[in-house]
């Protein structure tokens, strides 16, 4: 049985001391091991998330890191950075990382093989625009995007990461893919994993979904067989709302 996970993508969102405050009040709600949380702060807050961490279950992710160990890449952050401050998991490949920072698979595919050389757990992030889904080309992008970012990998890495399908057209939006459509594509990622990765990686990684996740439509999204849990935006940043949303998928 694959563990749900539930990770709050912040963005720029949250000062440190917001942060902080967040984790605190989080910690007092997130009880039972049922469902891993996890939190994404800002590059800023990282270090003060994870000593507020300390002696919780939830994990500390980051939003982005480089592949190289360090050098002249001015602006950027290292795996060894992140692993040194106690981060599990980290973001790559979001879609408004590939929009606005012109990243690609074949840079996202170095992020993760970098991630994995640190013992960071990547949550890796496919998805498709509108115009793409209204064209009928959804499975083709996201196959591309998944085989693009697991290029090389061997069958046991990919089955300790996690995959993030979310739909461009959804994120921020208010839109969500229905339950349906949602463990559709999933189930199609699981089916790519297995024909290039073979079955029991398909069966171990862990495919969230992402985009407009809320309290109110966690547990029927969740309730899918190939929804291993959420990539949650705009909801994580209040407690009320990420806590809802980890209640709802016990």
């Amino acid at each position: 049985m694959r563990q749900i996970i539930i990770a709050g993508n912040w963005k720029m969102h949250k000062t440190v001391a917001e942060a902080v405050s967040f984790v605190e009040e989080l910690k007092q709600k997130n009880h039972g091991t049922e469902v891993e949380a996890v939190v994404c702060p800002t590059f800023t807050a990282l270090a003060a998330v994870a000593e507020a961490l300390k002696g919780s279950n939830i994990a500390l992710g980051a939003q982005n890191m480089h592949w190289e160990t360090q050098g002249a890449y001015t602006g950027e952050i290292s795996p060894a950075m992140l692993k040194e401050l106690g981060v599990k998991y980290v973001i790559l490949g979001h879609s408004e990382r590939r929009q606005f920072f012109g990243e690609t698979d074949q840079g996202v595919n170095l992020k993760v093989k970098a991630a994995l050389a640190f013992g960071l757990v990547p949550i890796v992030c496919v998805g498709e625009t509108l115009e793409q889904r209204e064209a009928g080309t959804t499975e083709e992008i996201v196959t591309l995007q998944t085989e693009g970012a697991l290029k090389d990998l061997t069958p046991e890495q990919v089955a300790g990461l996690v995959i993030a399908y979310e739909p461009i057209w959804a994120i921020g939006t208010g839109r969500t893919a229905s339950d349906e459509d949602a463990q559709q594509v999933n189930q199609s990622i699981r089916q790519v994993i297995a024909q290039r990765f073979g079955s029991a990686a398909a069966e171990a990684v862990r495919i969230q979904y992402g985009g407009s996740v809320k309290p109110g439509n966690a547990r029927g999204l969740m309730s899918q067989p190939d929804i291993d849990g959420g990539l949650v935006g705009g909801a994580s940043l209040k407690v009320e709302d990420f806590a809802g949303i980890i209640e709802n998928c016990r």
